[in-house]
């Protein structure tokens, strides 16, 4: 894969190992709150969760893709393919990016990844959707989903009486 363990860093939730790639550039791992003031500041969010776990929640950020980084098979998981392939359909190597997955450990592999890969600006976010919860940050739900349609519906169906 082309990356060597350089040493550990103690972070709140686990350790994390700061990784160089080969390209040169090393694996930045931010905690929630820095990555919830890059999301802000106009950082997009890239969750590399499977399908099935996003849908059960996610980080609420105004731009953000879901694009898994590991499949689950009855096998056992293995690494998305075309992991690379689709996020530089989705994204440019040098969009502002924080990425994201349950617990830290597979967003470290993937902004790994990305960092060889060329992309110039991901942050890895340590702790994962499980520290962004346990911060009580925001988050998307499908129940928010649902209530969001709600209220579009009820804004157009306002406009359209006026």
């Amino acid at each position: 894969m082309g990356f060597s363990w350089f040493g550990l860093s103690c972070g709140f939730v686990a350790l994390f190992p700061l990784l160089f790639c080969s390209s040169g550039s090393e694996v930045v791992t931010i905690d929630v709150q820095a990555a919830k003031d890059l999301l802000k500041s106009g950082y997009g969010y890239m969750d590399v969760r499977t399908v099935e776990e996003y849908k059960k929640g996610h980080v609420d950020a105004e731009k953000i893709l879901n694009i898994p980084y590991l499949f689950n098979t009855p096998e056992g998981r293995v690494k998305n393919p075309q992991f690379l392939q689709e996020v530089s359909s989705a994204c440019n190597k040098e969009d502002l990016l924080v990425v994201g997955c349950q617990s830290g450990v597979r967003s470290l592999s993937a902004t790994a990844d990305l960092l060889t890969a060329g992309f110039k600006h991901v942050n890895n976010m340590g702790g994962g959707y499980l520290a962004w919860v346990e911060h009580h940050f925001p988050v998307t739900k499908p129940e928010d989903a649902g209530k969001k349609i709600q209220e579009v519906d009820q804004r157009k169906k306002a406009e359209d009486e006026l």
